[in-house]
């Protein structure tokens, strides 16, 4: 049986890595085969190898299935700021249809348990009128929502559980 789902956030920094890793760690512990991807990461590092991202690199860490990074994180961009400025900045183009064909890849590798993390929270812009919330609804993945413990995360979790029902998809935790 293959699972799939999107892990979201009710905002940057809420933990949604840590999350991620810790259920493919619990997956691969159960005897899962596993596979992690995050399509877009801002606040990535220069390497040898090219831009490299502290929370891709986690989930490749914990996925048995190993990708090339560019297929787990094909889209990384090196100041930490908001994706869609990142990309404007580095004179990409940044979209639901090449992160959509990226992660169809990820998902055609029939992993047992596969995740795909977003970035920031559920409506983080990419280009034009389009969001990383429309690849999971693309996907029509079931959504797992991270929510940071701090002051006003209850509103936050709440309004984000809406849009996410309101786009057609589960909340599946």
């Amino acid at each position: 049986m293959n699972q799939a789902y999107f892990i979201a956030g009710t905002d940057t920094d809420v933990g949604k890595t840590t999350i991620a890793a810790g259920l493919l760690h619990a997956a691969r512990l159960q005897g899962m085969s596993t596979l992690g991807a995050k399509p877009v990461a801002s606040g990535c590092t220069m390497t040898a190898k090219g831009l490299r991202n502290s929370d891709a690199q986690a989930l490749i860490d914990e996925s048995s299935i190993k990708l090339p990074y560019e297929q787990v994180n094909p889209f990384a961009f090196e100041p930490a700021i908001a994706p869609h400025v990142a990309a404007r900045e580095a004179g990409v183009t940044l979209g639901v249809t090449p992160l959509l064909a990226a992660m169809r890849n990820v998902l055609d590798q029939r992993a047992d348990f596969t995740l795909i993390e977003g970035a920031g929270g559920w409506r983080v812009p990419l280009a034009g009128l389009e969001n990383l919330s429309d690849l999971a609804v693309a996907l029509d993945l079931p959504v797992i929502l991270v929510v940071g413990v701090r002051l006003g995360c209850i509103s936050h979790a709440l309004l984000s559980a809406e849009a996410i029902a309101r786009d057609g998809l589960q909340l599946a935790g």
